[in-house]
């Protein structure tokens, strides 16, 4: 018997896609878009990160199925934040020890990620307070709501100190690197428009129409405001379109763990090109 992520799966010839082979869609052309990403200096071509803009609303549209099906809400998000801190770390490591003028490493899904569980999480406490006449539900729901803006506060000081002559580089490298490591909504991969997609996804998860409207919508806003590239993202629609609510292998070490591997290699490979 297929393994489902919900009883009211789609029955429809067309959805043939499965949670599992959605991510290896998403993990294609995130693999293309970081070719470009690492390699643009040397002619890596545009159309590379025109389709990797498909990425993200894959990946949200996964996740928002994953946190609502997930044993522990709690463990889930530990994972996304223990993953966004060994992000971090790795890739300011990474730069350190063999600097590339060429390449600068912001990648941090996992952080969007969490945030964006976050929101998540304070939908399902704020709805159940609503529901229930729970204030104290409601004000645990708002306390998650502005952990992410409370969590830009670090950055900020750190971004005020930057202006202190008195203050070395390598001491500021610290601070930023240690703010860096506190999730929060102006620091972000993607920004704030990927996380309010992935809790749209979250919201609307049984209703596909909407959630693929707000993606549209989402696109045309960004194309509209002068965005050549990012609105591509709405060519995502396709395959969540093709969703079929199964589960499939799972393979979650391997999302893990594929992301910082195969950026790092790349780093490499860029900086050892441009050492030449």
């Amino acid at each position: 018997m297929k393994q489902t992520l919900y009883s009211e799966q789609n029955d429809h010839k067309w959805n043939i896609l499965n949670a599992t082979t959605l991510k290896l869609i998403a993990v294609f052309f995130m693999f293309l878009d970081h070719i470009h990403q690492m390699f643009v200096h040397i002619g890596a071509p545009i159309w590379l990160t025109m389709v990797g803009r498909m990425v993200f609303p894959i990946f949200l549209f996964a996740s928002a199925e994953s946190f609502h099906y997930t044993h522990s809400k709690k463990n889930y998000l530990q994972r996304l934040l223990f993953a966004s801190w060994g992000m971090t770390l790795f890739t300011v490591a990474l730069q350190s020890i063999l600097p590339n003028q060429q390449v600068v490493l912001m990648n941090n899904a996992f952080a969007t990620f969490f945030v964006t569980g976050l929101y998540m999480l304070f939908w399902d406490i704020f709805v159940d307070g609503i529901q229930n006449r729970n204030p104290v539900q409601v004000g645990k729901a708002v306390l998650y709501g502005i952990l992410p803006f409370l969590g830009a506060v670090p950055l900020l000081f750190v971004a005020g100190l930057s202006s202190n002559e008195a203050i070395s580089f390598p001491v500021l490298r610290i601070l930023i690197t240690l703010a860096m490591l506190v999730p929060n909504v102006i620091a972000i991969e993607g920004g704030v428009a990927m996380v309010a997609l992935g809790v749209s996804f979250y919201i609307f998860r049984k209703h596909r129409v909407i959630q693929i409207a707000i993606l549209l919508v989402l696109s045309a806003v960004t194309y509209f405001i002068g965005d050549s590239i990012q609105w591509m993202m709405c060519f995502a629609a396709i395959p969540i379109a093709l969703y079929n609510g199964e589960r499939g292998k799972g393979m979650k070490h391997f999302f893990y763990l594929f992301y910082p591997l195969h950026i790092g290699v790349f780093y490499l490979i860029s900086t050892m090109d441009f050492s030449y």
